[in-house]
């Protein structure tokens, strides 16, 4: 398995190294820049409060992870994950999934290496991406006493029957009854996720003797510890199917620290204009010719200012109007306050940015949690949603306009604002953090609650 080692933590000889030492936190996670940003976060906030911390992520993130100071490891190759980038598939709502996962298949040992090059008296703790859970239940063949807590960044990625919004690009209508929403995920599962990850997940867990995987997303449910919501409460609340040590966190700044303010010819066209409209596929997504065509057709029809923020230009226009500008990365939380409005897929760290700053949104989500989010962020006033596959001038056009003329939006919009400025600040994630990762955080509780753990509200993590 191809590995390198830009940072690599070195453990301390085993003499030196006691159970009351600190223990070593692995942050491990997979994905596009929405997916390793809140780890990154998270990962310097432990690291300032004197814990030793390494993430693990793909070799393509390698850059962002050691230009935030953080000792980190990485699995695949970059040309590995470009070619899954080139992949269109990635961005089915049906395809994305296996795209995803033979990413990860040929490195589900990662985690499992690491834990082996530790002495044996190093306590470890591991605060893994959903996806990155079955790695970490691998892991536990070497080292059974394993913690591991799944770090859920949106409500979509424990699959609830109770406040299901959406099944793919098909909405879910609330009269549904439950036992409907829960042949749904069962018909999804069985069809759609079961056939492209078991198999391969089922053979890595044969080679240590573990048992078999029957259901995936049950095991990524029932494998660890814990879980953390990486949103708060009021964008959604705990359900009776959510795992029952479950702790509710708060969104994670997408923010990091040390990026460079505007470029010039940015600060210029901000100072030189009305507020432009913000437009982005998403930092991974270089498949959106035609969202960005359609963007462009829209705000000449609209009359109105646009950025288009992608770091694959080649998707971009060729020829773009002065009014009308391309950056490769902009800092959202600088930029979204000055602009009149956000057009994106509906990642959920760009949907809390957009609450930040208190803007309308328009939501065209192509996949995964992306239609769970939009509908979310709809149902509290500050967006509307126009799916990928019925992306056309005209419907865009027609739902921006009411999204930037719209009093109640504009009131909804500043609620929101207002909410999220009330929120914990990180200090307060931190400690929740810290309080799943070694097991004295309270469970199923509101977001300013501290009770003390009820260890008889755990339920039992699967063991090798």
């Amino acid at each position: 398995m191809p590995m390198t080692q830009p940072v690599m933590f070195q453990p301390k000889p085993s003499g030196a190294c006691t159970q009351t030492s600190s223990p070593l936190v692995i942050l491990a996670s997979t994905g596009t820049g929405g997916d390793i940003f809140p780890f990154i976060t998270l990962g310097q906030g432990l690291l300032e409060r004197g814990l030793r911390v390494l993430l693990l992520v793909p070799a393509f993130h390698e850059a962002i992870v050691l230009a935030a100071g953080l000792p980190c490891q990485t699995f695949g190759t970059h040309d590995e994950w470009q070619a899954l980038l080139n992949d269109p598939d990635l961005w089915d709502e049906r395809k994305g999934w296996g795209v995803l996962w033979n990413g990860l298949l040929p490195h589900l040992h990662a985690i499992r290496h690491i834990v082996q090059s530790l002495p044996a008296d190093q306590s470890c703790v591991v605060l893994a991406h959903p996806l990155m859970v079955p790695m970490a239940a691998l892991a536990r063949s070497a080292r059974p006493d394993l913690r591991i807590v799944c770090a859920c960044l949106a409500p979509a990625n424990l699959c609830s029957s109770h406040d299901m919004l959406a099944a793919g690009s098909l909405r879910i209508p609330a009269w549904m009854p439950t036992s409907w929403r829960q042949g749904l995920w069962k018909l999804i599962h069985k069809t759609l996720i079961d056939p492209l990850t078991l198999p391969g997940l089922n053979a890595a867990r044969r080679q240590h003797s573990l048992p078999t995987v029957p259901h995936f997303f049950e095991h990524i449910f029932t494998a660890p510890d814990a879980a953390l919501g990486l949103f708060p409460a009021w964008y959604a609340s705990a359900q009776p199917d959510w795992p029952t040590a479950f702790a509710a966190g708060d969104f994670v700044s997408t923010a990091l620290t040390g990026q460079a303010p505007f470029s010039p010819e940015l600060a210029q066209f901000l100072a030189n204009g009305a507020a432009p409209i913000v437009f982005t596929p998403g930092t991974g997504h270089q498949h959106a010719a035609r969202y960005f065509n359609t963007a462009l057709k829209t705000l000449q029809r609209l009359g109105r200012r646009g950025l288009f923020v992608t770091p694959h230009v080649a998707q971009v226009p060729e020829r773009l109007p002065a009014s009308v500008m391309w950056q490769a990365h902009v800092p959202f939380s600088a930029l979204l306050p000055r602009a009149a409005a956000l057009v994106h897929h509906g990642g959920i760290g760009t949907t809390a940015d957009a609450f930040r700053a208190g803007i309308p949104q328009l939501i065209v989500p192509f996949a995964y949690d992306q239609f769970d989010n939009g509908l979310r962020a709809k149902r509290l006033g500050v967006a509307d949603v126009l799916l990928a596959k019925r992306l056309s001038v005209r419907r865009m056009q027609q739902q921006l306009a009411h999204l930037l003329d719209s009093h109640a939006v504009d009131q909804a919009c500043g609620a929101i604002a207002q909410k999220m400025a009330q929120q914990p600040a990180l200090p307060w994630l931190l400690d929740r953090t810290e309080a799943v990762l070694f097991a004295h955080q309270p469970v199923n509780s509101a977001a300013t609650d501290a009770p003390a753990l009820d260890e008889t509200a755990q339920y039992q993590p699967e063991r090798a």
